[in-house]
C-alpha cells in the first residue's frame, strides 16, 4: 500500500483511512471519482456490483468474503444493503480483511453504518475535482464546468455541456428509479430546475410548492431525495445567544456549478460572466471548495442570519473557538457593516473574505481577504 506521507489531498485521507478503520465508505455522486481513487490503492480483490458476474460471485456472500485477506473493495454497495451485518460479524474476526466500499446514496449507507457498523466505519466524502487537483489557472474551467470529471476535462465547452446533460438525463431516468425512488423523471427535472433559480437562497418549501402545484411534504421530499444523492447541500442557520430575529430556514445550494449551469442554459464563460445568477453560482462554487479545505463535516457547517439583513455565509467551530468566510464575487471585496456584526455577534475569531481574485490582503483586524486559489496554501487556525 501506499504510503500517505508520499500523497496527498483524499488519496492521503484515504490511505490513513483504510489503515486505521476496518470498514471504510467512500461517499459521493455518480461518476464524480469515486472508483478512480479507489484503484489507486491496492486491494487483494474487487467487486462491482454493478456488474452481473460480481453480482453471481457475491451469491453466497460469506463464502466469498470470509477467506479474503488485505483490502477488499466493494462498489456500489448501496444495492447490498443486506451486505452489512455480515461485514460487522467479518471485521470482528481475527486476521479479517479491511473493507473499502464505494456508495453514491447517502441515507441506506449511513443508516446501515450506523447501526451495523457502529464503531468500525469511517466515511470520505468525495464531490469530484477541486483546484487543488487541476491547479489555479483551472479556476474559471471547474466554475463553469463544474468537478465531474468527464464534464471538467471535456474537449470543448459544448461537450462538456453535453456530457452534463446526458448525465441529468441518466440520473433521473435509471438512478433514481435504482434507488426504489418512485417519483416520474419530467416532475424531478422540473423541481431540480426550479431549486437551480433560487440556488444561494433561504429554502421556502411553501413558495417551492405553489410553484409545483403541490404540498410542502412532497416538496420536502423532492429534497430530500436531491439531497441524498449529493445532489443538493441544504445548509442549516446557526443559532447564537443573542437578541437579534434570526432566520431559521435553511439556504439550498446545487453541489455542483457545472450541473447548475447546465439546467440555467449557461454553457460558455460568456453566458456566466453576464448571467444574473452569477454571484450566487461563485457563492456555491467557492463554498464547496472551502467546505472540503476545512475539513468538517456537512452537519457541521452553517450559516447565520438575521431578519435585519446581517449574514455571514458559512460559521463553523473548531476547538471551541467560531470561524466564518463571507463569499464575493468580487475582486476587490470591502468591509460590510455586516460582516462587523457577524465578527461581534458571533465573537469570530477570524473572517476571511473569500473572492476570485488573485490577491491576499488585510482588510480589517480579524477580517482577510483571500483568493479561492490560495484557500488551501493559506488556510490556517492560527491567523
Amino acid at each position: 500500500m501506499l504510503d500517505p506521507s508520499e500523497t496527498r489531498g483524499e488519496l492521503a485521507t484515504l490511505l490513513e483511512l483504510c489503515a486505521s478503520s476496518p470498514v471504510t465508505a467512500i461517499l459521493g455522486p455518480r461518476q464524480c471519482g469515486k472508483t478512480t481513487l479507489s484503484r489507486q490503492i491496492e486491494a487483494s480483490a474487487r467487486f462491482d456490483l454493478e456488474n452481473p458476474r460480481d453480482l453471481a460471485r457475491l451469491e453466497s456472500p460469506q463464502l466469498a468474503l470470509e477467506r479474503l485477506t488485505g483490502l477488499v473493495v466493494i462498489d456500489e454497495i448501496q444495492r447490498r444493503p443486506d451486505l452489512f451485518p455480515l461485514l460487522r460479524y467479518l471485521v470482528d474476526q481475527p486476521n479479517s480483511p479491511r473493507f473499502l466500499i464505494l456508495g453514491s446514496a447517502a441515507p441506506e449507507l449511513l443508516r446501515q453504518g450506523s447501526e451495523s457498523l457502529a464503531g468500525r466505519l469511517a466515511m470520505l466524502r468525495l464531490g469530484g475535482f477541486r483546484l487543488t487537483d487541476l491547479g489555479t489557472s483551472s479556476q474559471e474551467r471547474l466554475w463553469l464546468r463544474g468537478g465531474f470529471p468527464r464534464s471538467t476535462l471535456a474537449q470543448s465547452d459544448r461537450e462538456s455541456s453535453r456530457w452534463r446533460e446526458d448525465y441529468i438525463a441518466t440520473f433521473l431516468e435509471r438512478d433514481i428509479p435504482n434507488l426504489g425512488i418512485r417519483v416520474p423523471p419530467t416532475t424531478l427535472r422540473r423541481f431540480w430546475s426550479m431549486l437551480s433559480h433560487v440556488h444561494g437562497q433561504i429554502l421556502t418549501l411553501s413558495e417551492l410548492g405553489r410553484s409545483m402545484g403541490t404540498t410542502n411534504h412532497t416538496v420536502r421530499h423532492y429534497v430530500d431525495i436531491l439531497e441524498s444523492t449529493f445532489m443538493v447541500r441544504t445548509l442549516q442557520p446557526w443559532y447564537s445567544n443573542t437578541s437579534k430575529r434570526l432566520v431559521k430556514s435553511p439556504k439550498i445550494y446545487l453541489r455542483d456549478s457545472g450541473i447548475l449551469h447546465r439546467l440555467q442554459a449557461i454553457d460558455s464563460w460568456s453566458a456566466l460572466e453576464g448571467h444574473p445568477l452569477r454571484s450566487a453560482s461563485w457563492e456555491g462554487f467557492a463554498l464547496e471548495e472551502c467546505a472540503r479545505s476545512i475539513g468538517a463535516r456537512d452537519g457541521e457547517l452553517y450559516f447565520w442570519a438575521t431578519q435585519a439583513g446581517a449574514e455571514l455565509d458559512l460559521f463553523w467551530q473548531h476547538e471551541g473557538k467560531g470561524w466564518g468566510i463571507e463569499f464575493k464575487c468580487a475582486d476587490a471585496p470591502r468591509v460590510t457593516r455586516s460582516m462587523r456584526i457577524a465578527l461581534d455577534e458571533l465573537n469570530l475569531q477570524h473572517l476571511w473574505v473569500v473572492h476570485p481574485g488573485r490577491e491576499r490582503w488585510q482588510l480589517e483586524d480579524r477580517i482577510t481577504a483571500i483568493p479561492l486559489t490560495d484557500i488551501d496554501a493559506h488556510w490556517s487556525y492560527e491567523t
